[in-house]
């Protein structure tokens, strides 16, 4: 079984700051010298966007998505998450 790329960051209690851009091309997760950065293709309404963004995330660390809990930016592109 292969490791998910941010499975390192997979700690309890841990918080992770994302940069999101919505109305991507395509759902990616991607972590480069400035942070992770989430790429998701729904449109930021109704808080679609941020589902999505808690979805993919997840599936990166390895963990339920029941876990992530979204701390600040609710409405920014600046997310912090926090893994119970």
């Amino acid at each position: 079984m292969k490791t998910p790329p941010l499975a390192d960051l997979a700690r309890e209690g841990a918080e992770i700051a994302v940069r999101v851009t919505p109305r991507a091309s395509r759902n990616e997760v991607v972590r480069d010298e400035d942070g992770v950065r989430v790429y998701v293709t729904v449109a930021p309404e109704g808080g679609k966007a941020n589902a999505a963004v808690q979805k993919l995330l997840a599936k990166a660390l390895g963990v339920a998505k029941s876990r992530l809990i979204l701390t600040r930016g609710a409405t920014a592109r600046e997310k912090v998450f926090r893994l119970e």
